[in-house]
């Protein structure tokens, strides 16, 4: 136990704390690889299960949300409490093994529960994540440093959409569910040997910040904050945007521009690839260069860049052109992950550092609640409604009208902006 206690309070050398990003990364990755598949794969599923676009959508979205944002606040409480590396390694075996068993479902009532399965998984998976990024980093290096972990979505939900559309043209959509499943599977007992638990609050100044805090006291504290509900509530509404485009534009290609499932895995993968990876990282640079001198820019950089994003979108979905709308799709992808870096830091400093996954996981808990709940279901009740009248387009017109919450996103950010410095914890 010394042995331990000396091994964590040892600062990490430059090198390793770069190990355990990449490693932090690559099981994020497998996270979205996961979560994200199902957009690729939506069509096949749906012919063979004969669903609505409805109750496609609850199954892109709400049978994942309910376990994932129910069970990630006490999970957090766990993780603020114990070893977070075990706890990521074992939510990371739950949700690989459930998106095995997704490849062995033969109705919609199967499948959809071996979803929530992936959702109970992924619950623990995320929120001691970033509590150990801001003990392995310094705050002045926090934001590029959650964003280099954050390029997990971009990258694991372009992997998800390319993979998936190649083994599903290959071979079958179950077969890509059981291969991404096994590939996570031999990622967690590398992620358990090679990172360590370090010393809570290492880099954090103010006294008594690695005290743990008692569950209702640290909540109480952070919802007493505007700030909190103002980033999580504007999180939430431009995640209704991003997951419910991040399901259904796959489908909206086949659909309106009569792509293979090959050919919508592949243009969707590298527009995620590209404009997801540049928008991650100028997010977080923008937030670390920005914020070190203004609070405010934690959550102006995200406003304007939602403010944009709305109408390239637009311009995108409106587009005759699949080539030009490849290129005017870059912007708003890119645009609309510009957010992650800056608030997933400005987050961690809600809280003491004792409480930092509790902050993360209720944090998550509503954007997720939210934005995956509600996000992929609405898109495609959307669509539903209008396909009477548009008919194959109705999925355009619905995810353009989803660009409307990015705007509403915009709002609520400018009025945090108003009172993070006042919230702030150093």
């Amino acid at each position: 136990m010394t042995e331990m206690s000396s091994s964590a309070a040892t600062p990490p050398s430059s090198g390793y704390r770069y190990v355990v990003l990449a490693l932090l990364f690559i099981v994020y990755t497998f996270n979205f690889i996961d979560r994200q598949i199902m957009g690729i794969l939506n069509v096949p599923i749906q012919t063979e299960l004969g669903a609505s676009d409805s109750e496609m959508g609850l199954l892109g979205g709400l049978s994942f949300a309910l376990f994932y944002t129910g069970l990630g606040i006490p999970i957090a409480w766990l993780a603020d409490r114990s070893d977070r590396t075990w706890i990521m390694t074992v939510a990371l075996s739950l949700w690989s093994g459930f998106t095995t068993l997704c490849g062995f479902a033969t109705t919609y009532t199967q499948l959809f529960l071996a979803r929530m399965g992936v959702g109970v998984g992924e619950a623990g998976g995320v929120a001691p994540a970033y509590s150990l990024i801001s003990d392995y980093f310094p705050p002045k290096e926090r934001a590029r440093a959650l964003a280099m972990y954050s390029f997990g979505i971009p990258i694991g939900s372009a992997a998800g959409i390319a993979l998936g559309g190649i083994v599903a043209t290959s071979v079958d959509w179950r077969v890509a569910f059981i291969a991404v499943g096994l590939g996570g599977l031999l990622v967690a007992p590398v992620f358990r040997i090679f990172v360590r638990e370090p010393e809570r609050g290492r880099y954090d100044s103010k006294q008594g910040s690695t005290a743990r805090a008692g569950f209702a006291r640290s909540l109480a504290t952070l919802t007493r904050k505007p700030s909190f509900w103002l980033l999580s509530f504007g999180a939430s509404c431009s995640s209704i945007m991003g997951y419910g485009s991040f399901y259904w534009i796959p489908t909206f290609l086949q659909r309106s521009y009569g792509f293979t499932l090959l050919q919508a895995g592949f243009y969707y993968g590298a527009i995620l690839l590209i404009g997801g990876v540049i928008g991650v990282w100028l997010g977080g640079l923008l937030g670390d260069k920005l914020g070190a001198k203004r609070r405010a820019m934690f959550a102006l950089v995200p406003a304007a860049a939602w403010i944009l994003a709305a109408p390239c979108y637009a311009l995108g979905l409106l587009s005759p052109s699949p080539t030009i709308a490849f290129f005017l799709f870059l912007a708003p992808t890119a645009l609309g992950l510009v957010w992650l870096g800056p608030v997933i830091a400005a987050v961690q400093h809600l809280a003491p550092a004792s409480a930092r996954t509790t902050a993360s996981a209720s944090f998550l808990f509503i954007n997720n609640l939210i934005g995956i709940g509600i996000g992929t279901y609405l898109l495609g009740a959307i669509s539903d409604a209008l396909t009477e009248r548009f008919a194959e387009e109705s999925l355009r017109y619905s995810i353009l009208a989803g660009t409307g919450f990015y705007l509403l996103a915009a709002l609520l950010y400018l009025v945090a902006a108003r009172s993070l410095k006042r919230d702030w914890v150093d």
